[in-house]
């Protein structure tokens, strides 16, 4: 190769190097943020009697809205978990999204299913609704069939048959905690801006679970999905609380979520020409109670837990990831006038720069940097120090920061009660550079030339049941 290419290929070397050492400092920073959240969450807990502050506090009554496709597998055990919660007044709604497997047909045997009259309260556009049930056994329990329309299709006729001034979001496949709404509608007491919180996602694969609840937790016995409890944990105590203590969350998983229903409806309920409605949603929340002047507060709270089963294959995880950024590429894409704009606050200034240039561009960077870094390697051509900043900024100090996560697990919730568990954990955390994080890079690639080609559609997730 020319000189000329050679100089390109060290210039570019350069600005990896310096991407990721951006991106180490912001995982580092609201890994800090994070830390110091998490400190004073626990100090406020001890002096705080979450059942006393729900049922003296005018708790709002909520919804739990759980679309279902093709959950036959995981509905009965999951909405047994939903019944069990521990909160005053609630209710459930499954929306049945167009399932070919025998979802519906299980749900009416396991409940008692029989026709019911409820009237929308709404009218957020979605696929036809066929028929609305309501359980002999459990009256807090409703069923809305309707034709397919996909997950936010299916939210949205949630939203319209909502009679609660709150609801929550979550999927059909994940179990909550008895206790998870106490503690995830305590921002809802504390704060009347707050318009959205959002949960903590664990995996439940290994775990055992009896009648709808996580009994023992244990680490997954495959090593792909072993990988995903260090990612979420990672994801979540490091991630979403950090970005969260600076009041700038751009993300609340759809997988367990709860929303004020009125500024929701008001803004469109979930939109449906994206897969990542989660995020879209909570971005366009941002947005529009900005662009209107609206006082809002949009929280994280670390131990309210949904436990939800993650692939262990492969094919269907890389189908996930190449979903997730698709998602993530439509939503700031969508909302790209946000970037940079002092007008959206430090969602607008800080959240979503770092979505932006390192979460969404930044797997490109990144995987161009790991052949850049190879060729230069290979030929020769590399100084010591490179090499070393190069390893330290991708590899090590990666490591680390994964570390950093499982202490922060151990120091704060201790889910993991088997010495030999945590210790697993650190150690995949040193491992986790080598081979998957570039393998998931790959995945994210792939997701962002999808999202480009105008890819739709989730793709087939398979599942294979919680264990008992």
């Amino acid at each position: 190769m020319s000189e000329t290419i050679w100089s390109v290929i060290g210039t570019f070397n350069y600005v990896v190097l310096a991407y990721f050492v951006l991106l180490n400092v912001v995982y580092l920073g609201t890994s800090v943020f994070a830390l110091r959240a998490l400190r004073r969450y626990a100090l406020r807990l001890k002096s705080l009697d979450l059942t006393e502050l729900i049922t003296s506090g005018g708790a709002p009554s909520i919804s739990l809205i759980a679309p279902a496709h093709n959950e036959a597998l995981t509905c009965v055990e999951s909405v047994r978990s939903l019944l069990k919660i521990e909160y005053p007044d609630f209710e459930v709604l499954v929306v049945n999204d167009g399932s070919k497997d025998d979802t519906l047909a299980r749900l009416r045997e396991a409940f008692q299913l029989e026709p019911a009259s409820r009237i929308p309260t709404a009218t957020v556009p979605t696929a036809t609704v066929r028929e609305v049930y309501r359980s002999r056994t459990h009256p807090s329990l409703f069923v809305i069939d309707k034709e397919n329309g996909g997950k936010a299709d299916a939210l949205n006729a949630g939203l319209n048959y909502c009679y609660t001034p709150t609801f929550c979001a979550m999927d059909a496949d994940s179990l909550l905690e008895p206790e998870a709404l106490i503690r995830i509608v305590r921002p809802f007491l504390e704060d009347a801006t707050t318009i959205a919180a959002g949960g903590i996602l664990r995996i439940a694969n290994g775990c055992r679970i009896e009648k709808g609840r996580v009994v023992e937790v244990r680490l997954p016995k495959s090593l792909l999905a072993r990988f995903q409890v260090l990612e979420y944990l990672r994801v979540f105590l490091a991630g979403r609380m950090g970005w969260a203590s600076l009041d700038a969350s751009l993300i609340i998983s759809g997988a367990f979520g709860i929303f004020s229903r009125e500024p929701v409806v008001s803004a469109g309920g979930y939109a449906t020409d994206t897969v990542g409605e989660d995020m879209e949603l909570v971005v366009r929340l941002h947005r529009y109670h900005s662009e209107k002047g609206l006082p809002y507060k949009i929280h994280f709270v670390p131990d309210p837990v949904a436990w939800t089963e993650c692939p262990e294959s492969v094919a269907v995880l890389a189908r996930q990831r190449d979903r997730w950024q698709r998602g993530l590429y439509q939503s700031l894409t969508r909302h790209s006038r946000m970037l940079l704009n002092p007008r959206y606050g430090k969602a607008g200034l800080l959240a979503f720069p770092y979505f932006f240039f390192l979460e969404m561009l930044g797997p490109v960077i990144e995987l161009l940097g790991y052949l850049s870094f190879i060729l230069t390697i290979s030929s020769g051509r590399a100084d010591w120090w490179f090499v070393g900043a190069f390893l330290a900024m991708a590899i090590v100090l990666g490591g680390v920061l994964s570390l950093a996560a499982v202490a922060l697990e151990e120091l704060s919730f201790r889910r993991y009660p088997r010495r030999s568990d945590l210790l697993q954990l650190f150690g995949l955390a040193a491992l986790e550079s080598f081979g998957y994080r570039q393998l998931n890079t790959w995945w994210r690639v792939k997701g962002t030339y999808s999202a480009l080609r105008g890819v739709e559609g989730w793709g087939r997730m398979t599942r294979t049941g919680f264990q008992s």
